[in-house]
């Protein structure tokens, strides 16, 4: 190890670290005061329940933990965005699950929860994996309500796809733990099978206020809509326990017995460790990335070793593709490669930048995947395409919408890790949110924006000084500064990582260390679903 890498290690760690220290928050969901109440109720907590759902020893990837976060700060936050979720395994079945904070605001639904639930049940309906649901919740956050209730990705479309779901054979299963009120009612009964703990679950379209506001009846929570009526009476309810442990046992007990998962049948051989340790993958970018690298060092991190078989190694030098192995799944890999390299010509090229050749060819490389149902891993470090006459002139938007448009018609599953930059229409070309990834992760170097922080500083900067003396306002360089320093500021604020998190652009920040686990485990996930249409390219310019 050199004295660069350990710089780097450093530098990567400690943002690691930073992650880390706003998860510890984060996991405390409504407070230790909140939690404490719960205890008083004899109610676990959300991320308690899944402790002793969950299968010890096997991974459980949290998905949306910093959902929310530093957003709603005039109504105190929305930690995780009121729900702990994730993929993990139930009685050895990879499943979905789903769990309602309600030390959160009472688990009310803000905004971010209900765009949250709507991805966990995208994962499990292109995955096709079972969902579990643990209900606490006191439904939509009233003061928010217009934000909520009514449109397409809205808290209503969860019961849409409770729907869809059922019809497409995926389990649901449903866990009353505490209040499941108005709207919210429908999902549990939705489920394929309702359970609740007795004398703390509850079920009903309007609770005891609203019921005695409504029609001036007088009736307690159990009455209305406990486990006891919901079980002998209303038969909404298939099973009554009287902890919250037994609930849970039953889910394990269920999930048990499901029939044996129809599978896409991606290829998959014995495992290899990688060439390189795991471990170096700490030491390759630099603090700010912000020199170049060679993206085959990482790729030597995350893939089993040998497995490497790069595709048109000496054209469109600044996109690697590949086929490769990770944890004996095969997969293709579409990465950036950030070193300063030459093309054909003898012309120097800007790592991170995509050219017309490497645009070419990793649109090419995708349709080849496609065909021999491979999926897909993008590696994106991206500063965006090269602009320019020269650029312009050789067609660079008309290849750019060739990879666009593979991306956006690809059928094979998409998992996409973004370890630096993702600027522009890079972000697009290499499957960025909008482009449906399957699943879509950051490392704690990501930056997501539309163009690099000094770069879209300056352009703002030069349209508000012109605005100021369009309307006769002299502006001094020092005043110029100030408001640089200021964009600057803003600009850098939204571009990293926590930022996209908090509005679910990606799924979770991850361990770099974790990629190649975080990557099998994906793939495993997609595998669920036999499912792959026929590949078909739209119209394009050749």
């Amino acid at each position: 190890m050199d004295l660069a890498f350990n710089k780097n290690e450093d530098a990567l760690k400690m943002a690691w670290s930073q992650v880390r220290q706003k998860l510890e928050i984060i996991e405390q969901g409504g407070g230790l005061k909140a939690a404490a109440k719960q205890k008083e109720r004899n109610k676990l907590t959300a991320r308690e329940r899944l402790d002793y759902l969950l299968d010890e020893g096997k991974p459980f990837i949290e998905i949306g933990a910093f959902a929310g976060y530093e957003m709603y700060p005039e109504h105190g936050g929305c930690p995780a965005g009121g729900t702990v979720s994730g993929i993990g395994y139930i009685s050895g079945r990879q499943c979905v699950i789903v769990a309602n904070d309600q030390t959160v605001k009472a688990g009310a639904w803000f905004p971010i929860t209900g765009k949250k639930n709507l991805r966990m049940q995208e994962i499990a309906m292109e995955n096709n994996l079972p969902i579990i649901y643990l209900v606490d919740s006191a439904g939509v956050f009233l003061p928010m309500q217009d934000e909520i209730f009514p449109d397409k990705e809205n808290f209503g479309r969860i019961f849409r796809n409770n729907a869809k779901m059922s019809a497409m054979g995926i389990t649901q299963i449903a866990v009353v733990t505490g209040a499941c009120v108005a709207g919210g009612a429908y999902l549990p009964i939705m489920s394929d099978e309702t359970i609740m703990v007795e004398n703390a679950g509850s079920i009903f379209l309007a609770g005891p206020y609203l019921v005695k506001a409504a029609i001036g009846e007088d009736v307690d929570a159990e009455t209305l809509g406990g486990a006891v009526t919901h079980t002998e009476l209303s038969g909404i309810a298939d099973y009554k326990f009287k902890t919250e442990q037994e609930c849970l046992d039953k889910v394990k007990h269920i999930m048990a017995k499901l029939g044996p998962a129809q599978l896409a049948g991606f290829n998959q051989v014995q495992t290899l460790p990688p060439a390189k340790n795991e471990t170096d993958i700490w030491g390759i970018l630099s603090e700010n990335n912000s020199k170049p690298y060679d993206m085959l060092q990482l790729i030597d991190c995350i893939v089993d070793a040998y497995s490497f078989d790069e595709f048109k190694k000496d054209y469109g030098k600044t996109i690697v593709c590949g086929y490769a192995r990770v944890e004996g799944w095969a997969v293709g890999i579409v990465a950036n490669q950030r070193l300063i390299i030459k093309n054909k010509k003898g012309e120097m090229q800007l790592g991170g930048v995509i050219y017309n050749d490497s645009a070419d060819k990793a649109a090419r490389f995708i349709m080849n995947c496609n065909q021999k149902k491979i999926p897909l891993v993008f590696l994106q470090d991206v500063t965006g395409f090269m602009v320019g006459s020269r650029s312009e002139h050789s067609g660079i938007i008309k290849d750019g919408a060739k990879l666009v448009n593979a991306v956006a018609n690809s059928v094979v599953p998409k998992i996409t890790i973004i370890v630096g930059n993702s600027y522009g229409a890079g972000n697009y070309a290499m499957c960025g949110k909008a482009y449906d990834p399957r699943l879509i992760y950051a490392w704690p170097s990501a930056k997501i924006a539309v163009m690099g922080g000094e770069q879209a500083a300056k352009t703002m900067l030069q349209i508000q000084v012109a605005a100021m003396k369009a309307k006769g306002k002299e502006v001094t360089a020092e005043e110029e500064n100030e408001l640089l320093t200021k964009i600057t500021d803003n600009y850098t604020h939204q571009t990293t990582p926590f930022y996209a998190a908090a509005r679910l652009w990606v799924d979770a920040i991850i361990r770099p260390s974790d990629t190649r686990m975080i990557i099998a485990e994906a793939i495993h996930a997609a595998n669920h679903n036999p499912e792959i249409p026929t590949f078909k390219t739209g119209v394009f310019q050749v």
